[in-house]
C-alpha cells in the first residue's frame, strides 16, 4: 500500500513538473522561444541564409568607414589647427573679419561663431571628400561652376568696395544665393541635410541684404573689415587659389 502510494505521488509530482517547466518556456525567453515564434522567428520570418549574410559583408568597405569617421572627427574639431590644415592663411583672415563682422552686425557673439564654425566644417568635409576622390565628372563640374560663381562674387565685392556708388545689395545676395545651391547640389550625395543646412545657414547669413548694407556703408564701422577682407579677396585671385 505505501508502494502504490508513492508512485502515485511520484507521478503526480512528475506532471506538476511538466506543467510549471512548460509554463516556464513560454513567458521565459531565456528557457525558450518567444510566443508565436520558433527558435525566435516569427509566422512568414525565415532565418537568414549564409548567401545573404556573405552579400551584407561584401557591401561593407572600410574605405567608406574610414571617410565617414573622418568627416565626422575633423567636423567636431573646428579650431584653429584644422583651418590651418585645410585652409590657408588668407582664407583664414578672412573668416576671422567675416566674423567680426557677423558680431557686430548681430550682437550676439555665440550665433556669429556657429555661422564660421559651419562655414568651416563644410570646408572641411568638401576637401575631405576632394582629396578622396569622391566627386564624380559631373560633380567636378559642379564644383567648377561653384568656383566660377565664387570668383564672380569676389570680383563684385570688391568692385563694389573700390568703386563709390556702385554697391547693389541684391546683386550680391544673388551671387550668393547661387553659390549656396550649387554647393548644395555638389554634395547632395555625399553629406546629411544636417550638413546641407550648415551650407544654407552660413550663405543665408551673408547674404542677407541688410548685413550687407551696413557692410558697404561708405562711413559705417564696418569699413575696416572691409577693406581687409577685400584685400584678402585680391590677394586670393592673385595668386589663382579664388
Amino acid at each position: 500500500m505505501l508502494r502504490a502510494d508513492s508512485t502515485v505521488h511520484l507521478t503526480r509530482l512528475r506532471r506538476a513538473w511538466r506543467c510549471a517547466h512548460s509554463s516556464s518556456r513560454k513567458c521565459c525567453p531565456a528557457l525558450g522561444a518567444a510566443p508565436h515564434t520558433v527558435g525566435g522567428i516569427g509566422p512568414g520570418q525565415s532565418r537568414p541564409c549564409a548567401h545573404s549574410l556573405s552579400a551584407t559583408m561584401e557591401r561593407f568597405s572600410s574605405h567608406d568607414l574610414a571617410l565617414q569617421a573622418q568627416k565626422k572627427i575633423l567636423s567636431r574639431m573646428a579650431t584653429r589647427s584644422v583651418v590651418n590644415k585645410f585652409i590657408d592663411d588668407t582664407s583664414s583672415e578672412i573668416l576671422d573679419e567675416l566674423y567680426q563682422v557677423s558680431k557686430e552686425y548681430t550682437k550676439n557673439k555665440a550665433a556669429s561663431q556657429k555661422v564660421i564654425k559651419n562655414l568651416i566644417k563644410i570646408s572641411v568635409k568638401i576637401s575631405v571628400l576632394y582629396r578622396n576622390d569622391c566627386f564624380s565628372p559631373e560633380e567636378l563640374q559642379l564644383a567648377e561652376d561653384f568656383k566660377s560663381k565664387l570668383h564672380q562674387g569676389a570680383m563684385t565685392a570688391i568692385s563694389f568696395h573700390e568703386v563709390d556708388f556702385t554697391f547693389e545689395k541684391d546683386v550680391l545676395a544673388n551671387i550668393l544665393g547661387k553659390c549656396r545651391d550649387l554647393l548644395v547640389q555638389l554634395v547632395d550625395k555625399h553629406l546629411t541635410p544636417k550638413s546641407k543646412g550648415r551650407i544654407c545657414h552660413v550663405f543665408n547669413h551673408f547674404a542677407d541684404t541688410e548685413l550687407l548694407s551696413q557692410l558697404y556703408e561708405p562711413k559705417g564701422p564696418f569699413r575696416p573689415h572691409l577693406q581687409k577682407i577685400c584685400d584678402g579677396l585680391n590677394k586670393l585671385i592673385e595668386e589663382g587659389t579664388l
